[in-house]
């Protein structure tokens, strides 16, 4: 027989890079005849194929401190009734929220292998966005006691399979999920020098790019402090650098406040090919976040022709080539990174070499070569001898 995986996921419809990671897997399970269903639910759009399906909260709200998300109360029996119908060998649960709890009782209490992935550090992330540690605390028991029945836990880093034992998990239970994107999507072709006209950018400035959720769970506040410095050394150098932040979250006004006449813009929430145009036709990549489990706008910038800067904490530094396609630097050492991004700005062949470098190193991140061992890791959950690969 052939396996059929029930996905539950409270993230779809957003613009994040897990949503964007769970819609891929969706796609490759329909390029590769795999029998997927991917439930949600959600008041965003979602993708309108098959293997997709969103039940309509019961009741929904702007996510307090993350007005970009929901927080979302799922429908139960219409959630469990589709889980019932679709009958899956075994449920995946990629998020620990409403949609990940029905998903997660529908298995356990109908004896379904159940396997997730460790997407987002939950108890640094709210440690960091209410600055009190009792929410880390808190988040961490319920972490414990949400993936106790978990068969397989997935963790997008090495460096998060670590924690994942911190918070009691045995490494038996654990597997790094390769990471991967669609390469089709992220190229250096994509490079277009008028995609800043509308930005009021020269063509002929420097162009340093972040992307993702504005927050100070990132370590903005570390990026907002050492720009204006980094600018004042480029033009030392005669180089413009222009700092382009793409995204949305409750750091943003501050950060518009602080960088307001440091050749700063902000231009929103990007996705789609104009993301991928504004990654290709950037110079260089910032990404200063702590508690990034994978990070895969830092996969998205190297396939796009454009080196990479990240921390030496959380997943980022895992899927960079330390020297070659970018740099790690020391994320609390806001010194290290003047230094660091001043020099790269400057230092075009520099660049233009790892932008090169990161181009080659990302074609060993496919996404279909991560959707194959996602799919096998939870076929070798099913007991059934009669099981066999599609």
């Amino acid at each position: 027989m052939r396996m059929r995986m029930m996905l539950f996921t409270d993230t779809l419809g957003d613009v994040n890079g897990v949503s964007r990671f769970i819609r891929n897997m969706g796609h490759e399970s329909i390029a590769a005849g795999k029998e997927m269903l991917i439930a949600t639910s959600t008041r965003f759009e979602i993708p309108p194929e098959d293997c997709f399906f969103n039940c309509r909260p019961k009741f929904a709200m702007k996510m307090p401190k993350y007005a970009e998300l929901d927080f979302v109360i799922p429908n139960k029996t219409d959630l469990v009734r589709r889980a019932e119908e679709f009958a899956p060998d075994v449920v995946h649960v990629s998020t620990p929220g409403g949609v990940g709890k029905v998903g997660r009782d529908f298995a356990k209490k109908r004896g379904i292998p159940i396997a997730g992935v460790y997407h987002t550090d939950f108890p640094a992330y709210l440690e960091h966005l209410f600055n009190e540690e009792m929410y880390g605390t808190i988040t961490a028991q319920y972490m414990k006691y949400f993936y106790k029945p978990f068969e397989l836990i997935l963790s997008r880093s090495e460096q998060y399979m670590e924690s994942l034992e911190k918070l009691n998990f045995s490494h038996d239970r654990m597997a790094k999920l390769e990471p991967g994107i669609k390469l089709d999507d992220f190229d250096a072709s994509h490079r277009d020098e008028s995609a800043w006209d509308e930005y009021g950018l020269p063509r002929d400035s420097v162009k340093v790019l972040y992307v993702g959720r504005i927050s100070t769970e990132k370590n903005l506040p570390v990026l907002t402090e050492i720009w204006p410095k980094v600018r004042e050394r480029a033009r030392s150098a005669g180089v413009d650098a222009r700092l382009v932040v793409i995204g949305g979250g409750p750091y943003l006004t501050e950060m518009q406040s602080a960088l307001g006449g440091h050749g700063t813009v902000f231009p929103g929430f990007k996705h789609g090919t104009e993301l991928a145009k504004l990654y290709a036709s950037a110079d260089m990549f910032v990404f200063p976040s702590l508690t990034d489990t994978l990070g895969q706008v830092v996969l998205e910038s190297q396939a796009s022709g454009i080196p990479v800067i990240v921390a030496d904490q959380g997943g980022p530094k895992e899927v960079v080539d330390d020297g070659a396609t970018g740099l790690v630097l020391p994320g609390s050492r806001p010194a290290a990174w003047v230094d660091a991004v001043s020099d790269l700005v400057i230092d075009h062949e520099r660049r233009k070499a790892m932008g090169a470098a990161g181009v080659a190193y990302s074609k060993n991140f496919s996404i279909s070569a991560s959707f194959e061992k996602f799919w096998a890791a939870h076929e070798a959950l099913i007991k059934t001898p009669e099981l066999q690969p599609a």
